[in-house]
């Protein structure tokens, strides 16, 4: 198989691009590093790395020209500053119609897509959020643009796989509380956790279910989540834990901010039921790879989907 992945060089592209290219397939990665570090996905074998932007429609179109892929990963989308929304609406809705388009022209057999669990807002109906849930974007620049975004993938009338997901972390992971934790505390900096709780996932785990759409399991959308979640402090606690730090440096607790949820646990019971059992990685082991990936190369990003001022509550 050959397989387009955008965002190549970012946490899930490329963990997903390394399972395709153990297995033998072809990849063409394309990637900006405004998120993504190149030492992600360095050269190697059937692999092809492009650097540009999704948003630019004759950079998409030549590549799927020449590559011809049997199959799209999209996981490029722009995130970093909350308050950018013409960023977000150029990666993230443009890029999207430039792929989708050229997929149909190019005849691609399999679009696989990923979607934020804040499309359903930041104050859910119900627990856990079932997939008829109405959708209610209107909280962020990424929750919008992202959501538009999957509906062009359902009225294209290609053949995809949409994950709503949790909270995705380990190795690579730029955005969420797992990476300023770490800094703050590598740097002696006191940390605060809010009474939020999430279903954090192990990106590997993800991955790997990535690769069976790839290969044509399942259709339309998804939850990718444990199916629990755990409280945001108990996050911090296993950070604390895998850096071995000398002593417990208590976090100060704080109430929740007007644009943050409670919790957000998606129902996996489709995914299930499609996908199979998925034995998910403990969180204590997730944040263990984290952590030894942070002090091999650093933190870049700490980066909140929400607006800045709840940054520092994560």
């Amino acid at each position: 198989m050959k397989i387009l992945v955008t965002g190549a060089c970012g946490q899930v592209g490329s963990h997903v691009a390394e399972l395709l290219l153990g297995r033998g397939n072809s990849v063409l990665g394309i990637d900006n590093l405004a998120t993504g570090r190149a030492e992600h996905l360095p050269p190697q074998k059937n692999l092809e790395l492009v650097m540009g932007t999704i948003a630019d429609n004759a950079l998409v179109e030549d590549a799927m020209a020449r590559f011809q892929p049997d199959a799209i990963v999209h996981t490029a989308a722009a995130y970093k500053d909350p308050d950018d929304y013409a960023n977000d609406a150029l990666t993230n809705v443009v890029g999207m119609a430039n792929l989708v388009q050229s997929a149909k022209r190019h005849g691609v057999r399999r679009f696989i897509y990923f979607q934020t669990a804040l499309c359903y807002g930041v104050k859910p109906l119900q627990q856990p959020i079932a997939l008829d849930h109405p959708l209610f974007p209107g909280n962020s620049s990424y929750a919008i643009s992202k959501t538009a975004a999957e509906d062009y993938l359902k009225i294209s009338g290609l053949d995809y796989v949409s994950f709503r997901l949790a909270n995705v972390i380990g190795p690579r992971n730029t955005s969420g509380p797992l990476p300023i934790f770490f800094q703050r505390l590598s740097e002696g900096k006191k940390c605060f956790v809010t009474k939020a709780r999430r279903d954090f996932v192990f990106v590997g785990d993800l991955a790997a279910n990535v690769v069976k759409a790839c290969d044509g399991v399942g259709h339309g959308v998804y939850h990718f989540s444990s199916g629990t979640d755990v409280a945001i402090k108990e996050l911090y606690d296993a950070v604390v834990a895998a850096m071995a730090l000398n002593t417990y440096p208590e976090p100060e607790v704080r109430e929740l901010g007007a644009d943050d949820a409670p919790s957000i646990l998606l129902d996996p019971s489709r995914t299930f039921a499609d996908f199979g059992a998925i034995k998910f990685t403990p969180l204590s082991n997730t944040v263990e790879e984290a952590v030894a990936y942070y002090r091999k190369f650093g933190v870049v990003g700490g980066y909140t989907h929400l607006k800045h001022d709840t940054k520092k509550a994560s």
